[in-house]
């Protein structure tokens, strides 16, 4: 049992305040590099200090020691021993990257048999086993859907359309008949060699012998390691994005492209046996339409049989073998987040998440998948499970802030996650571990010391919202299984599968979003949870007092059996729009019935809610009445209480801008509050009114607001909140502040001549590109995402040399200047045409970007020459000058200018900081003459903090972003405030032309064609708006400054007017 402290009765204030590791957040750990025991050890000291409470062991890409030997296993248990030491949890990875189930490629390396499988159906038959280009390939995540040309002919078919593309006539010949219409061929192909994993194929998910070898190959290796430790030290194993080969479909009926469905090599037996169809004779059905609008069984069969198959051999076998040897499953599986991307790669979720010990989402990008995070809390709801856990802020950026880690934590904390896995924790930034999927949340950001804030305030909520059990009265049937049967022509079935696509989304957060928690119920695993269908409706551990029924044009016959039981014993079924008019994906009127004696209403906000408002007991309004749409919540019941999370459940649309309203939260039945604050550890009661047997709460609701009480039974009354607006701030700081550096200034260097083997210079290029150049060049490998791990690739001395030589533009001359970059030991340097004796002087954000002392930079234009090695496992990467001076950019032309001591208010990249990514300290001086108080309401960086002589007064990091000086004695002071920078604008993708939105990808580094452009793309940084004083003056700024802008008759009150 993971949270063993739950057994307590009641909540303690000291666990509250000082939750313990099983409450915080457990990051992935990149393994990323050659694994040394000193900085392991460091580096799980950092964590610790971060809040975190434990850690997630996971290889990444830059993996430099063998995977899963016995020197690996050394490391893994060294880690094991240094949790235990630090009262920490050690959590397993079960792969090298991902997706599991290859074992870094050792299940399939030298087990042909095991490899992933497609069908592949095309016109396009092999050429005397000539590789083809493919002409077809699978739209969205996941993998296969390209034609391999290695694969064994299974059947011809002679296929005839009707003119509306429909299918008119289908049926098998021989491979050398001719055909009355068009001729397909299907091929079982395996999958090939691919350098992500490691030069070998991935892994047949559908095969059980194949998911068994995995197991022998992986989690019985780590038994032997650190078995010991199982269910205590080492409480789980995560497992990543497993998944089957991609489906495709035509998009137009009539086009020849190449098909592909997830196969395995017995498959057609199961289906046979399970189903008495020959699928292989009705393959045509999965892929076109059936005339009049037929609905074709066999495709409802086949998307259910490889869902079952994918379930049992991958989900079920690890499941199983973890509960036997005391470790939980945990991790997620791949495409969650849609019925388009479930049908795609696995079938279905929710019955893969039965097998997990501690079920999981992946929520990357922070957008806000409310379904997936739904279909894991519903069957962790309906398993008793204890925990749900979830990989979260994973492609954000190096610009993500504290308030988005609040904001994406908080709405999915109320959405049931328990476990939070922080992604992404490097070990080093070596070479392309760097481009992998930034931020690094550890030490290398400059705000890594502040992140207990974050982590306290989840673990903190985590004690409560781990406690007693969910009260949840509402399910919704998943509509997945309609879904399968428009898997067909895009043309004839996009308009269908889109609209099934919104109206699931549409329908959870309707409910979501105004009240109404909800659980799903999956129809493949209501008959293992619900032996019949009473009143309640009892699935698993949870009670349904309403079933809703929307979706779906198919249930099956358990489904309904279960639903009819519940409906005659005085149930609420609620079917919203049309009665299902198949069952079992076979036309049937069985439902007609039951569809007649339930309420029905159609699909709207409105007309649902009305249905569902008996069974309410939570209602939240704005100040005039209307409901309100931005907040989550979760309720739990631990003994005589109720336990209340409601958090902000949507980004947004300005951070700067926050018209803060009063919301009013109504809760049915009369309670005495109380507050447990998440930020502060603090527990109070909060006044509440009673109206007509109700409980009111009303409060100010912010940005990044979230609130925990605590529901006990009675009243204690009070009144309602103080609605008066606060005064306006007495002063603002005009002109410009002094300001502190907290790391020297940066010059980026990643735009240089080149010269391979002491050729001629080439024109200035970027660096990554001028690496593949060479590469190329050289007939080595190209450097890009899908990499060969170093610790595959035998050690060989490069034979070959790059010379980059760099122009660097100063008004000004500069002393001490150090050069910052990796691999100094091989590299050798010259500045102005004389070598530079390398004098290493430490660090520069990551242990393996090295200072070196430069000589003094000249006014003007200096030379800057670097020779590096190149071959099969070096790194070129960009340098980076270091030094006391300014920046200045033009277009592309970087200029070195005098040092910068002071700053306005605005983004500092135009103020001589452009590739600045440490923390700034901004400092001023005010008298207080009253209640003192700074807001900060506008700023660019990780978070802030603000200091009054010297002394640490707290973060600012939400919204209203205001310290509370209040403490302070009048009189004179100094006021600093630290900007927490973020390494944005240093080392993230400062080529890549900003659109809309972009996959910050390892490979968005090497854009090209038009989202590739030279100048550099630079995000605003710093404090962006003048601080308001409220209780106070400012009495160090420049007065005439304040005058040129406003004449001397301007008071505070005309400012603000302005």
């Amino acid at each position: 049992m993971l949270y063993e402290k739950n057994r307590e009765k009641t909540l303690s204030d000291e666990l509250f305040k000082n939750p313990t590791c099983e409450y915080r957040g457990t990051p992935f750990w990149a393994w990323n590099g050659k694994l040394d025991k000193e900085t392991l050890l460091e580096q799980i000291g950092i964590m610790k200090k971060m809040g975190m409470g434990g850690f997630h062991m996971h290889v990444r890409t830059g993996m430099d020691s063998p995977y899963l030997n016995e020197e690996f296993m050394d490391f893994i248990k060294t880690c094991v021993e240094k949790a235990k030491e630090e009262d920490m949890l050690a959590w397993l990875y079960d792969e090298d990257r991902w997706p599991s189930g290859a074992a870094g490629g050792i299940v399939t390396r030298d087990k042909p048999e095991y490899a992933a499988k497609n069908l592949m159906i095309t016109t396009r038959p092999y050429e005397n086993g000539k590789k083809q280009e493919n002409q077809g390939s699978v739209a969205g995540r996941g993998r296969g859907g390209m034609r391999q040309n290695n694969g064994e002919l299974l059947a011809v078919y002679d296929v005839s359309l009707n003119s509306d593309g429909t299918l008119k006539t289908w049926k098998m010949i021989g491979e050398g008949d001719e055909a009355e219409g068009t001729k397909w061929y299907a091929y079982l192909e395996h999958g090939i060699a691919d350098p992500w994993f490691n030069d070998a194929p991935y892994v047949d998910t559908l095969s059980d012998d194949a998911m068994k070898s995995f197991i022998e190959t992986t989690h019985e290796a780590y038994k032997k390691a650190v078995g010991e430790d199982f269910g205590k030290t080492v409480p789980a194993i995560f497992t990543d994005e497993p998944q089957y080969n991609n489906k495709n479909t035509l998009s137009f009926a009539g086009e020849e492209k190449d098909l592909f469905l997830p196969w395995t090599a017995d498959i057609e037996e199961t289906f046979s046996r399970e189903y008495g169809m020959d699928l292989l004779a009705g393959i045509p059905e999965l892929l076109w339409e059936l005339p009049e609008g037929k609905v074709s069984e066999l495709r409802y069969d086949y998307h259910n049989h490889v869902a079952d198959r994918f379930a049992r051999a991958y989900c079920r076998q690890i499941g199983d073998w973890c509960r036997e040897n005391g470790i939980a499953l945990t991790g997620h599986v791949l495409g969650e987040e849609e019925l388009r991307t479930q049908t795609q790669v696995l079938g279905e979720a929710m019955r893969c998440y039965r097998h997990f010990g501690i079920p999981g989402i992946d929520i990357l990008c922070d957008r806000h998948e409310y379904t997936t995070a739904k279909q894991a809390q519903s069957i962790v709801h309906q398993m008793g499970a204890e925990a749900m856990l979830s990989e979260l802020y994973g492609v954000t950026g190096w610009d993500c802030d504290f308030r988005t880690y609040k904001l994406q934590g908080d709405w999915q904390a109320a959405l049931g996650v328990t476990v939070r896995v922080p992604h992404l924790f490097w070990m080093t930034m070596k070479g392309e571990a760097k481009r992998d999927y930034p931020a690094s949340i550890g030490y290398q950001s400059p705000w890594y010391d502040q992140f207990s804030m974050i982590e306290d305030h989840f673990a903190r909520l985590n004690t409560a919202m781990t406690r007693g059990v969910p009260a949840v009265r509402v399910a919704v049937v998943h509509p997945i299984e309609s879904y399968w049967l428009h898997w067909g022509p895009s043309e004839q079935t996009a308009a269908v599968r889109e609209h099934m696509e919104e109206q699931f989304h549409e329908l959870a957060e309707t409910l979501l979003f105004h009240g109404i928690d909800f659980d799903y119920i999956s129809e493949n695993e209501l008959p293992h949870f619900c032996d019949r269908g009473g009143n309640p409706l009892q699935v698993g551990e949870m009670e349904y007092d309403v079933v809703i029924v929307c979706g779906c044009q198919t249930l099956r016959g358990t489904t309904l059996h279960r639903l009819k039981e519940f409906r005659a014993e005085g149930g609420e079924l609620l079917f919203i729009g049309e009665c299902p008019e198949l069952v079992d994906a076979k036309p049937s009127d069985a439902v007609r019935d039951l569809y007649e004696n339930s309420s029905r209403v159609s699909f709207s906000e409105t007309a649902v809610l009305e249905a569902l408002e008996p069974w309410r007991f939570l209602d939240i309004r704005r100040e005039d009445g209307s409901r309100e749409d931005r907040i989550l919540h979760q309720m739990r019941k631990d003994g005589e209480y109720l336990w209340l999370f409601a958090a902000t459940g949507k980004n947004p649309v300005c951070q700067d801008v926050d018209d803060a309203g009063y919301v009013r939260f109504l809760l049915k039945g009369s309670w005495k509050l109380t507050l447990y604050d998440t930020l502060t550890g603090e527990i109070r009661p909060v006044q509440a009114s009673y109206q007509n047997g109700n409980t009111v709460l009303e409060r100010r609701w912010y940005h990044h607001e979230s609130m925990l009480l605590r529901l006990e039974p009675g009243c204690d009354q009070g009144s309602f909140a103080d609605k008066s607006e606060a005064a306006g701030p007495e002063d603002l700081i005009f002109g410009t502040v002094p300001v502190e550096l907290e790391e020297p200034n940066m010059l980026l260097l990643d735009i240089a001549e080149y010269a391979l083997n002491g050729g001629e210079f080439m024109p200035e290029e970027e660096i990554l590109r001028i690496d593949n150049l060479a590469r190329q060049e050289l007939g080595i490998p190209l450097r890009r995402k899908e990499v060969t791990q170093p610790y595959c690739i035998a050690p060989e001395a490069p034979r070959d040399t790059l010379t980059l030589r760099f122009r660097i533009f100063s008004e000004i001359a500069v002393e001490k200047p150090e050069l910052a970059l990796e691999d100094l030991d091989d590299t050798e340097i010259w500045l102005n045409l004389i070598p530079v004796k390398k004098q290493r002087t430490g660090w520069f954000v990551d242990q393996c970007i090295e200072k070196t002392a430069l000589p003094p930079l000249e006014k003007g234009v200096n030379l800057l020459e670097v020779k590096v090695p190149v071959g099969t496992r070096t790194n070129l990467e960009n340098f980076y000058l270091l030094g006391d001076f300014g920046v200045n950019i033009n277009g592309t032309r970087k200029t070195i200018i005098p040092p910068v001591r002071r700053l306005g208010f605005g983004s500092i990249t135009c103020q001589g900081l452009p590739f600045y990514t440490g923390n700034l300290l901004y400092k001023f001086r005010v008298r207080a003459t009253g209640q003192l108080k700074i807001r900060i309401p506008r700023y660019r960086g990780g978070l802030l903090k603000v200091f009054v002589d010297g002394e640490d007064w707290g973060n600012v990091a939400f919204s209203p972003y205001q310290a509370d000086l209040s403490g302070v004695e009048p009189g004179e002071h100094e006021i600093a405030i630290r900007l927490y920078g973020t390494r944005q604008n240093g080392f993230a993708q400062l080529h890549h032309t900003p659109g809309i939105w972009f996959y910050q990808s390892p490979n968005s580094y090497r854009s090209t064609g038009s989202r590739w452009c030279y100048e550099y793309q630079l995000k605003d940084a710093g404090i962006l708006r003048s601080p308001e004083i409220y209780g106070g003056f400012v009495i160090n700024e420049d007065q005439s400054t304040r005058e040129a802008v406003l004449g001397s008759s301007f008071g505070i009150e005309d400012i603000l007017l302005l």
